[in-house]
């Protein structure tokens, strides 16, 4: 069996697929990776299942196959090197027998993930093979772990290439208000839309902490919230005022007031914004979270469609003679006849 060994992996990698959905009344909540827009770009990428498990990296990994595999690169640009060689992020690549594979972070972003050919086939655990730390649920990686890859498919379709959905800047995230958010005066909701949010160096798996340039927000229920069920994109407010957004590897059950909830297809915007990159929150309407849902699901679903080569044949430009081919020389069709 193939398999990917690990010279070097620094603290928080992790094996990652879409989790494990159906246990929160066991007190685990669904887990998985952090971006799962990535998830959803390597699978198209690969042509194989967006429940694929893949690695998801936050510290600096050399690996190399004992196998000829296939690789795919998503989620926050990282440093990639093969055997000294820059390879292109969000691109298929071939990773030959015993070549070295490196990555370390770039600045940009947060997670990067690294997907394999017919993924990662380590034994699932209650239906996933998601590492959940604070579950105690598998581990993060560590250096020597081998770890076995699945069959692959389309072992030769390589050198393609997808544009990456902007999420690495912060922006403007869409919220649904929930059960709590009445808890909060009309004012401190309406501040809350024109407030501009810092990411904080504290967050993980579990969520974001996000700091209000200005006060803090507080709810006119305060702390007595009763504990409740809670979900990944829900905003809580505890007592110093700057909100979390819960993510991936939440707990599943708060007592923190809760202004209202992320919309899904926004969440990637939270997990991937560097830390010091500016959040605003704008509430929308149910029938617009909807909406913008389906839109996202759709959009994720055509991924396939968008891949392109990474390197085009000059015989496949109709325009060739539009490209300046050399250095300080004009474009074709402007040179002047002798």
């Amino acid at each position: 069996m193939s398999a990917l060994i690990l010279h070097r992996t620094g603290p928080g990698n992790s094996v990652q697929d879409l989790g494990r959905p159906g246990f929160l009344a066991f007190g685990v909540s669904r887990g998985g990776a952090a971006d799962t827009l990535a998830l959803a770009e390597g699978a198209a990428l690969l042509g194989q299942p967006v429940n694929t498990a893949a690695l998801e990296l936050v510290a600096p990994l050399e690996a190399e196959a004992t196998a000829d595999l296939r690789i795919a690169l998503t989620g926050a640009p990282m440093r990639a090197l093969l055997d000294g060689k820059p390879l292109a992020w969000n691109a298929v690549h071939a990773l030959p027998r015993g070549a070295r594979l490196a990555l370390s972070p770039s600045g940009t972003g947060v997670y990067g993930y690294l997907h394999v050919g017919g993924g990662i086939d380590t034994p699932p655990v209650m239906g996933s093979r998601s590492a959940h730390l604070a579950a105690g649920l598998g581990r993060a990686l560590e250096p020597g772990d081998r770890l076995p890859t699945g069959p692959d498919s389309r072992p030769d379709a390589v050198n393609l290439c997808l544009p990456a959905e902007p999420r690495f800047d912060g922006g403007t995230l869409r919220v649904v208000a929930g059960p709590q958010t009445a808890f909060f005066a009309e004012a401190e909701i309406a501040r809350f839309q024109t407030t501009a949010f810092r990411k904080d160096a504290r967050a993980n798996r579990m969520g974001a902490r996000l700091a209000p340039d200005g006060a803090g927000f507080h709810s006119e229920a305060g702390l007595s919230v009763i504990s409740e069920v809670i979900t990944p994109g829900d905003i809580q407010v505890p007592g110093d005022g700057a909100p979390f957004v819960l993510l991936a590897e939440c707990q599943t059950t708060g007592g923190y007031p809760r202004l209202g909830t992320v919309l899904p297809a926004d969440l990637p915007r939270v997990v991937q914004a560097s830390p010091g990159a500016i959040l605003r929150f704008r509430l929308i309407d149910l029938d617009e979270a909807l909406d913008a849902t389906r839109k996202e699901a759709r959009r994720r679903a055509g991924l396939r469609s968008l891949l392109r080569p990474l390197v085009r044949d000059p015989a496949d430009i109709r325009d060739l003679l539009r490209y300046q081919l050399i250095g300080g020389v004009t474009a074709g069709d402007d040179l002047e006849r002798p």
